[in-house]
């Protein structure tokens, strides 16, 4: 079965652009700025076992800070994708769109 961006998304409840997180280690919250679909390389293909590339989702996220414009400050990107845990691990989403 090949897998698809929106599987990446549904499985790993991922949210949408507009919607804030709050980060699990240091409690900021964040807001989702843009999202792109990538290829990721990874060393274990889910089907062959085998180095390949995966469909995978790029969270671009901006540090919510009162009196601050969205956009300007500190931004942070990182790729998800099935076989990682790192969002579950380090965010909760705070606010639906």
């Amino acid at each position: 079965m090949q897998l698809t961006y929106d599987e990446v998304f549904r499985q790993k409840r991922l949210p949408r652009v507009g919607q804030i997180v709050r980060n699990k280690k240091y409690g900021t919250f964040w807001r989702v700025m843009e999202e792109r679909e990538i290829w990721q390389h990874t060393a274990n293909h889910p089907q062959s076992g085998e180095g390949g590339m995966v469909p995978a989702i790029y969270l671009t996220y901006w540090k919510v800070q009162k009196g601050v414009m969205p956009g300007i400050g500190k931004t942070v990107g990182y790729a998800y994708a099935l076989d990682d845990n790192t969002f579950e691990s380090n965010w909760d989403v705070v606010e639906d769109r």
